[in-house]
């Protein structure tokens, strides 16, 4: 086998193992695992309640600090284990709506990076985070 051959081997890796996995953000598994639950949805839940906390915790601080951190890594927890649902909930109309809160999640969280050292931007958007994270936790209960 080429490179070419090893490159294309390697790209089919990385595309493999997008959604549901930990390969970039290894840490993101600690969370997953702290929030385990009975099923998918409620692992979830879990961790839109651990993030909550954990952003509140980040308000007033710079940089990334230990509290931001891990509300980075919860982040990623949550965008892995959106798609490891069961699949009959997957199927649900309600599902869908969590899906789009969580690619709303995304685009906070990246506003949320090029604010983390400044105030009060950085906890402008906490707050909204958090926000939508209490939304998604909503729709996330009616799937239960």
């Amino acid at each position: 086998m080429g490179w070419k051959g090893l490159v294309a081997l390697l790209g089919l890796f990385l595309l493999s193992t997008t959604g549901c996995s930990y390969l970039f953000y290894p840490h993101a598994k600690e969370f997953t695992a702290k929030a385990k639950g009975a099923t998918g949805v409620e692992t979830l839940i879990n961790l839109t309640e651990m993030a909550e906390t954990t952003a509140q915790k980040a308000k007033g601080g710079k940089g990334v600090d230990q509290p931001f951190d891990d509300l980075h890594n919860q982040f990623h927890a949550i965008d892995n284990s959106i798609c490891c649902v069961e699949k009959s909930v997957q199927e649900q109309p309600a599902y869908a709506l969590a899906v789009t809160h969580n690619k709303e999640l995304k685009t906070i969280f990246r506003r949320l990076w090029k604010f983390k050292d400044d105030q009060p931007q950085r906890d402008q958007h906490l707050d909204l985070f958090v926000s939508e994270l209490q939304e998604m936790r909503q729709t996330l209960q009616t799937l239960r």
